[in-house]
């Protein structure tokens, strides 16, 4: 029985008879969830999602769950090998595998939805299984899983949180040899020999991590431009290219591949092999050969078949569709856009905090009040954007490089330290590799970007995030005492260095 199929008959609670809700969500993954939650929360509006996949949408089961669940044994194994007295204990020990995937399918529940169903209908949201489109003002039809359609109707509000999907970039041969994508390398099922990874983005860094630690052999980057990670810090993408290259993982920077052929292509079902051998013919005359190509190239948004024609709405030229800071999409007053869609920023937690706004937006409005307070508006996605990429090293950062600063007119000052020179960094494994820098309003001295190069820094972002969103002076970081010995230490070396910096200029 196929994923959507087995999961198909489950309708929530909904009456079959219902034809109206105060608010229609066209997507249940994580930020669609949350409008729905958050417009009912403590308002009395009824709320429908609409969903023709698994309710829990990408996150769940293609993408942060399953591959944090992959690269969590791998890192806890490669730390232990990196410290004395642990390391003795491994004995040339490598995960299991077999385990490893096991534990990736218990988080992403065998791709059974039941318990987000479940959710949904105790915090008061009905189901619809189906594809969902527009068709006129606030009118929603949905082909159900049988074929017949359905009409739904909205008092107050239609919210689209349809997401992306991965992009297929258009290289001679490349769709038809069948390549893994995003959903394949998450839920992959057999781990193979020769990978070939198109992209050197966070998909494709994070994928690399994991094939490398499953027992890949050999690993080949082809990422075109010059740097991996490239909307990070420039030392970001250096410092995991340096450490993918001592792991005997090939990096090839500024590559293309011209054409793509695989010997007899198959689709054998998500996470396995895709038929024969892939060779991959680059620009300039190179080749790889390997048993599985992955494309980690970007993402697609799924705007090509909302019916957005119906409402007198278009996406942009990119695909998205256009919101304002209340999530409404331009030019409509009962049609608002989350997650993805918008094309703000791709990560689930930023979609998450759309559809918390939204939710407090759609639910206000209806109830006549004003939207003077600030959680009705969207500021994080102006420049307070935070995101890990779990290689090895992590790379952690929020807000702007120093070089989009710069762009935006900012008269900035930068301060970098070696985070490895830490005693709380030290202690966590041997040949600690890292660096951290802030980027710094000259004018009003706050921060707006923090970046963190290494292992264990997850878990610094937040205060890099509470000091960029609360426009806090350095002068009052200082005041900021971090714990000994812990990573967090790295701020007041920073500071440190900021005012050796400012004193001898």
């Amino acid at each position: 029985m196929d994923m959507v199929g087995s999961v198909a008959s489950m309708t929530g609670s909904v009456d079959p008879d219902r034809t109206e809700w105060d608010v229609i969500v066209i997507g249940g993954g994580p930020p669609g969830e949350n409008v729905a939650a958050y417009a009912g929360d403590g308002s009395g509006l009824s709320a429908v999602i609409v969903e023709q996949e698994l309710v829990g949408g990408e996150c769940s089961y293609w993408a942060c769950m399953p591959s944090k669940a992959l690269l969590r044994p791998i890192e806890v194994l490669d730390t232990a090998r990196k410290l004395p007295g642990a390391r003795q204990a491994l004995d040339g020990r490598t995960v299991d595998v077999a385990a490893v995937l096991a534990r990736r399918d218990a988080f992403t529940s065998h791709h059974d939805d039941s318990s987000q169903v479940q959710w949904a209908n105790g915090a008061g949201i009905d189901i619809v299984r189906g594809r969902g489109r527009l068709t006129g003002d606030r009118t929603v039809g949905v082909t159900l899983p049988g074929g017949e359609t359905r009409t739904l109707t909205a008092r107050h509000a239609v919210v689209l949180a349809t997401g992306t999907r991965a992009s297929v970039p258009p290289i001679d041969g490349l769709r038809e040899a069948l390549p893994w994508t995003s959903r394949d390398v998450t839920n992959l099922h057999e781990v193979p020999r020769r990978v070939v990874v198109i992209g050197g983005g966070v998909v494709a860094c994070e994928s690399v991590t994991w094939l490398h630690g499953l027992g890949s052999e050999q690993l080949t980057v082809i990422e075109g431009s010059q740097r991996l990670l490239a909307r990070t810090e420039p030392f970001a993408g250096e410092l995991v290219a340096e450490q993918f290259g001592k792991a005997g993982i090939d990096v090839r920077l500024g590559g293309r591949a011209a054409s793509v052929r695989r010997e007899g292509p198959r689709d054998t079902g998500e996470g396995h092999v895709h038929g024969g051998e892939v060779t991959v013919t680059l620009e300039d005359g190179s080749s790889v050969t390997a048993d599985e190509i992955v494309v980690a190239a970007g993402r697609t948004p799924n705007s090509d078949d909302l019916g957005l024609d119906t409402v007198g709405v278009a996406a942009n030229e990119h695909g998205y569709l256009d919101v304002d800071d209340h999530l409404t999409v331009t030019g409509s007053q009962w049609l608002y856009a989350v997650g993805d869609l918008c094309g703000r920023a791709l990560l689930t937690h930023m979609g998450k905090y759309q559809g918390r706004i939204a939710g407090d937006v759609i639910a206000a409005r209806a109830a006549g009040r004003p939207l003077d307070d600030t959680r009705f508006t969207d500021r994080a996605d102006h420049g307070v954007v935070p995101q890990v990429t779990f290689t090895d090293p992590e790379v952690g950062s929020v807000g702007q490089t120093a070089a989009q600063a710069r762009a935006a007119g900012i008269d900035v000052e930068t301060v970098e330290y070696d985070i490895g020179s830490v005693a709380g960094a030290a202690l966590l494994r041997d040949d600690y590799v890292g660096r951290a820098n802030l980027v710094i309003d000259h004018a009003s001295d706050t921060l707006v970007g923090a970046t963190f190069v290494g292992f264990g820094i997850a878990e610094l972002v937040h205060s890099a995030t509470v000091a960029v969103i609360g426009q806090v002076p350095m002068s009052t970081l200082w005041h900021a005492v971090p714990s000994y010995p812990t990573v967090s230490e790295i701020w007041l070396r920073l500071l440190e260095t900021l005012r050796t910096q400012r004193t001898s200029s």
